[in-house]
């Protein structure tokens, strides 16, 4: 009969230990010469102006792609973008880092887009208004911003369609951010809690749960999250809605609960703002302004050319085209490029149909 193989032996701790410092060496190695070849890289683009202008979005998308693609686990997809993401916000940093407006202040759940899509090294610029972001960015005074469009729950952030109609900014990026709604206190104690601080967004997700957790508690809505809880440490029979990074920024640790979303799959999508639009990425999205004609079958006329071709429409959304009364425009997102050749056709015949077509931006779709 054949001999049975002997069990391999669990290694010791010690042995363990030793195995993992010599896996860091190696990777500390080589992310050392990742960083030296991202440096090559921007020699070879020459003398350039400044940051913005080493920063591809397409050519990031595909790289993270990749490691999603790549992996086997044990890690998720999630865990290893992220760790990539700050790889690469570490390298490109190496030239200046970037400088990214979002509306603030610390502790937003904008800033938590910021670092998911630029990584820590990019330099965050707080701002008190999504039109302020919007004017830093054009002003050249911010290389990037952030800015939140829509959410899974509450639907489209008007303010930020309503700019795209004077901007001449142009969307080179998205982020998608679970959002997770914490209450938190400086005592944690909810038989405590007379009023609840939070931005008008987060109550709107939180309604069941407050109705049924805090029904006799003073509902008072601020400009941001992080401002929700700057108040609410201040007193004990107060608390915030607010992310847990707030809590920390703000040094109100004590969570009473979380989380109170009344969605499970809670979710903000931020755009990323910029001054020109990226070569495709090989899984992009399209944003155009369409301005219609007063006319019957006006709409219809709009959407034909992306059926005969074969473009997937993700969303429309109406807004008054604020230049005549009664008179829309339409936002709308495609999947494809603008420099795709169905695009490129679609948008030909949209121009006969349209009294307007104004391209916002052609970007990578969200990674996750």
């Amino acid at each position: 009969m054949p001999k049975k193989k002997a069990a391999a032996a669990t290694p010791t701790l010690a042995d363990a230990r030793q195995r993992i410092d010599s896996i860091d060496r190696t990777i500390q190695q080589l992310i050392a010469e990742r960083a030296g070849w991202a440096h090559q890289v921007g020699k070879a683009k020459g003398q350039l102006k400044a940051a913005v202008d080493y920063y591809r979005p397409e050519r990031e998308a595909q790289v993270l792609r990749m490691v999603v693609d790549r992996n086997e686990g044990p890690l998720s997809d999630e865990m290893l973008v992220r760790l990539f993401r700050e790889i690469m916000s570490a390298c490109l940093a190496q030239q200046e880092p970037l400088k990214i407006g979002y509306l603030g202040p610390e502790g937003t759940f904008s800033e938590q887009a910021v670092r998911k899509n630029f990584g820590h090294s990019a330099h965050g610029l707080p701002l008190g208004s999504i039109e302020e972001v919007f004017q830093e960015v054009e002003s050249g005074n911010a290389d990037f911003g952030v800015v939140p469009v829509e959410n899974s729950g509450q639907g489209t952030i008007q303010i930020t369609l309503d700019m795209f109609l004077t901007s001449n900014l142009k969307i080179c990026g998205e982020v998608e951010l679970r959002v997770r709604q914490f209450l938190l206190s400086r005592t944690g104690r909810i038989e405590y809690i007379e009023r609840v601080y939070s931005h008008p967004q987060s109550f709107a997700q939180c309604k069941a749960w407050l109705r049924g957790n805090l029904p006799k508690a003073e509902k008072l809505p601020v400009s941001s999250n992080a401002e929700a809880a700057r108040r609410a440490r201040n007193a004990d029979d107060a608390a915030a809605i607010a992310g847990e990074s707030a809590g920390h920024v703000y040094g109100l640790r004590k969570v009473i609960v979380s989380p109170i979303e009344d969605r499970d799959d809670n979710t903000t999508r931020f755009l990323v703002l910029g001054r020109q639009i990226f070569p495709p990425s090989g899984h992009d999205r399209t944003s155009a302004l369409v301005f219609i004609k007063d006319q019957p079958g006006a709409l219809f006329n709009v959407l034909s050319p992306f059926a005969r071709h074969g473009i997937s429409m993700n969303r429309i959304e109406s807004r008054p085209s604020h230049q005549a009364k009664w008179e829309y425009a339409f936002f709308i997102d495609l999947a494809g490029h603008v420099e795709d050749a169905e695009m490129k056709l679609a948008l030909a015949e949209l121009k006969a149909q349209a009294a307007q077509i104004k391209v916002l931006g052609s970007y990578p779709v969200a990674v996750p």
